[in-house]
């Protein structure tokens, strides 16, 4: 699958899109095990996205990433924020030389595990963003898999980030940042159709 800029603006607009409708339930699912603050910071900070990315003329999908990053690190509060930040800045930098979308994937998620100090089975992003990552390497990404994938957080005890203060009582919800890199990888594969 090939990024450039115009998949690149494609891929942000519908996963904006998904976040506008969606801001409630993300902050339902925040409310137990967080904050309950989720989706009305994910709405703000793709807002200011989507404002910077329609002021502007790109080159290439670094260039669109590179503002997302900006925007999601200095609009977005809470956790999310400065790992979706991390995740793009990294995407940025693998798009700079590569336009391979698992090679960028690769480099969120390291970028998402160094910001977060988190590994696969702590009920966070990078189990999504990994289990997306194999799936790109094998190409097998569906919005089947990507929704099995959410499905399975709730599964998980949080041991990691505000959730983990909750314990077991973690287990049985959806992980907020989770549904919303399901979100954005839906909008990716709706992007590339």
């Amino acid at each position: 699958m090939k990024m450039d800029a115009t998949v690149a603006l494609k891929w942000m607009s519908i996963f904006n899109d998904k976040i506008q409708t969606n801001k409630d339930y993300l902050s339902e699912l925040d409310t137990p095990i967080g904050d309950g603050d989720h989706g009305g910071n994910m709405a703000r900070g793709m807002t200011a996205v989507m404002e910077k990315l329609n002021a502007e003329k790109f080159e290439n999908a670094a260039d669109v990433f590179k503002v997302v990053a900006m925007q999601l690190l200095s609009k977005v509060g809470g956790a999310s924020g400065p790992l979706y930040g991390s995740a793009f800045i990294g995407m940025t930098k693998s798009f700079q030389t590569s336009d391979s979308l698992a090679d960028a994937v690769q480099a969120g998620l390291e970028m998402i595990e160094k910001r977060g100090k988190a590994t696969v089975g702590e009920k966070t992003m990078v189990d999504i963003w990994a289990s997306v990552l194999a799936d790109l390497q094998q190409d097998q990404l569906t919005v089947a898999r990507v929704q099995e994938y959410v499905q399975a957080s709730a599964d998980l005890k949080a041991t990691k980030g505000r959730a983990s203060y909750v314990g077991d009582r973690s287990i049985g919800h959806i992980d907020p940042g989770t549904c919303s890199s399901g979100y954005l990888f839906e909008a990716l594969l709706e992007a590339s159709k």
